[in-house]
């Protein structure tokens, strides 16, 4: 079966296509992509989604008009993908654009509540390409008592486990996650989270004291130095010692925590303010491998190696960000391995899980890995919007 899975990341730069041609395995289902395209969001639409996100001035009816634009948006993307790379599909799965996202029960009106928000009208797209769609893949995990983030873990699972070799998947997108699987074991032993911000607080800053939408390549921050007493200042979070299952999001670090940032950065120069957030970002993800990784994996650092590390997202492109990250894990005998060495591209990752959880879904089988959302019972994912 030919799936078209569609992303659009924390960081609400645009929208990911993946094509994937899927069928039963033996003990996981075989995949393989076959065309991956990016869409870059025009700007208009690209601020409106950030205004959403940073609950901004924003009415019930721009909300509304929003939510069915990104449907026909998302339509557009898929409908071009296919036809450029004259593929059939015969199911997309759509996982929309995370508005708000709030893993973690808090008070409302008296008693305590998660919710998860995710825009992107899935009649417009069943309408428009005349196939069946699957959307709205969070909310049962949720509903199961779990976080419904990460739920990249099972593609994680199903493209990467390794009988001898532990894996530890990181994703560098808004937000940093990672799925560690220990060698020879079922998916029940898998290990995911989101550690922190990616390149959520990065680009936030680029834009405010650059006016550009990230660093590219990291280049701004290779020119900086790191401001060490901010950022011990910003590791004392508390967000970074809770322990998994756990996620996070713009919430959490978005506006509020950039201008925290900044108050704390004082006269710096932005190059300065812009390597201190890189550090952040591969602090925190070293930090999760030292105080939860390893002992989820039975080891203690440093190690003697066996641990494969395999980036994805836009991070994996920014070498600032790399060399910091090799500079706090090489030692402890981890392996960098490129995820393009699997046949998967880093940008297309994400996209292609959410053409995986689709057809499990469409197949009537479990898409949330429990031990990494913190539910209570492996669930189906998702919404079915069938086109008659």
């Amino acid at each position: 079966m030919t799936v078209a899975g569609v992303m659009s990341g924390t960081s609400a730069d645009g929208v990911d296509v993946a094509v994937v041609r899927i069928a039963p395995g033996k003990h996981v289902p075989k995949l393989k992509l076959l065309e991956h395209r990016a869409f870059p969001y025009p700007k208009a639409l690209r601020t409106a989604v950030l205004a959403a996100m940073d609950a901004q001035s924003i009415s019930a009816a721009e909300m509304a008009r929003l939510h069915w634009r990104l449907g026909e948006v998302y339509a557009d993307c898929i409908a071009q993908t296919l036809a450029t790379s004259k593929r059939r599909a015969s199911l997309v799965g759509v996982h929309g654009q995370t508005i708000y996202h709030q893993g973690a029960a808090s008070p409302y009106l008296g008693k305590p509540l998660k919710c998860t928000w995710q825009l992107g009208e899935a009649s417009c797209i069943a309408e428009r390409l005349r196939m069946p769609v699957i959307s709205d893949f969070r909310p049962a995990d949720m509903s199961a008592g779990g976080h419904a983030a990460p739920l990249v873990p099972m593609l994680d699972y199903t493209v990467f486990a390794h009988a001898k070799r532990n894996r530890v998947l990181q994703n560098l997108g808004g937000i940093a996650n990672l799925s560690a699987i220990p060698a020879n074991t079922g998916v029940d032993k898998l290990l995911a989270f989101d550690t922190g911000p990616a390149n959520m607080v990065v680009d936030a800053l680029m834009q405010r004291l650059f006016n550009k939408a990230y660093d590219r390549n990291g280049a701004t921050a290779k020119r900086g130095v790191v401001l060490q007493p901010v950022l011990d200042t910003l590791m004392r979070d508390p967000y970074f010692a809770a322990a998994p299952p756990k996620s996070t999001g713009r919430e959490q670090y978005g506006a509020a925590f950039v201008d925290k940032l900044l108050k704390l950065s004082g006269k710096a120069r932005g190059e300065d303010i812009i390597a201190t957030a890189t550090a952040l970002t591969a602090e925190s993800i070293a930090n999760a491998y030292r105080t939860f990784v390893w002992p989820h994996l039975g080891m203690n650092a440093p190690l003697a190696g066996g641990t494969d590390f395999i980036p994805a997202g836009g991070g994996a492109k920014n070498a600032t960000l790399m060399r910091m990250l090799r500079e706090r894990l090489e030692p402890l005998g981890i392996t960098f391995v490129s995820i393009e060495t699997f046949g998967l591209p880093a940008e297309a990752k994400e996209a292609a899980a959410f053409a995986l959880l689709a057809w499990l879904t469409w197949q009537g089988l479990p898409g949330n890995v429990p031990s990494a959302t913190g539910a209570s019972r492996p669930v189906v994912l998702g919404r079915i919007t069938d086109a008659h």
